[in-house]
């Protein structure tokens, strides 16, 4: 299984990015598909996940600002990014096997990480 992480960068604060986590190995359609985020001596964040029948869940720091979605045909998962902050810069990383509980993301302990994406929010 791989997933690879893509469409980070630089942007200034206000802006807007777009990441893609493409999946290979497995068969999307059957997945929940997260965004976790994790900054140096922090602990990983659930930041979205989008299950395999399409529901969505944000944490409080994103919700209204971020948007995931995902194309099957594709095997891909989207998060749309807008009004990006500075405190939004970190890294970025797409998981299987997310699921909310109490507006909290987690991931399930045999759930895989693909590698990560920069995302740096400055001016």
């Amino acid at each position: 299984v791989q997933l690879q992480a893509s469409g980070g960068g630089l942007v200034q604060p206000g802006g807007s990015l777009r990441l893609a986590c493409a999946a290979s190995g497995i068969t999307l359609d059957y997945y929940n598909i997260g965004w976790f985020r994790q900054a140096p001596g922090k602990e990983r964040e659930g930041v979205s996940c989008i299950s395999y029948g399409s529901s969505t869940y944000y944490s409080d720091s994103v919700k209204g600002r971020f948007t995931i979605s995902r194309d099957n045909a594709k095997s891909t998962v989207y998060l749309q990014m807008n009004s990006l902050k500075p405190e939004d810069t970190v890294v970025y990383y797409c998981v299987t096997g997310c699921y909310n509980n109490a507006n909290t993301i987690y991931q399930r302990s045999n759930g895989y990480w693909g590698q990560g994406t920069q995302v740096t929010v400055s001016s």
